[in-house]
């Protein structure tokens, strides 16, 4: 029923900038920690950004603080991934997570639903 759906992917200079955008349909999503994950082939899924998605609080980890923000629109069911500062280090597929129950927001184990992934790629 909960479905997300990831789009503003693409390639991109080193230094530029990509908004990702996470439609998220089937719940009102009250109570629930939306987040982003990305991942590499050969690695393992990495804690990107959440938020919770009532009171808009967000969670980063040291390796992108500073250059990424995560935002939610309540109103058009979205939540964003601004990104700035870009590298090639950040080139990877990036998804999109929500769980109803996250006490742990940078676990991937903790969340319910995903979204299929969108492509970045970061160019030197």
């Amino acid at each position: 029923q909960v479905q997300l759906v990831e789009s503003g992917g693409g390639l991109v200079q080193a230094g530029g900038s990509l908004r990702l955008s996470c439609s998220a349909s089937g719940s009102t999503f009250a109570n629930y920690i939306m987040g982003w994950f990305r991942q590499v082939p050969g690695k393992e899924r990495e804690f990107v950004a959440a938020i919770s998605w009532t009171i808009g609080r967000p969670y980063y980890p040291d390796s992108v603080k500073g250059r990424f923000t995560i935002s939610r629109d309540k109103a058009m069911s979205t939540v964003y991934l601004q990104m700035d500062s870009l590298s090639p280090d950040d080139t990877a597929v990036y998804y999109c997570a929500a769980g109803r129950t996250v006490v742990e927001v940078a676990s991937v184990s903790r969340y319910e639903y995903w979204g299929q992934g969108t492509q970045v790629t970061v160019s030197s």
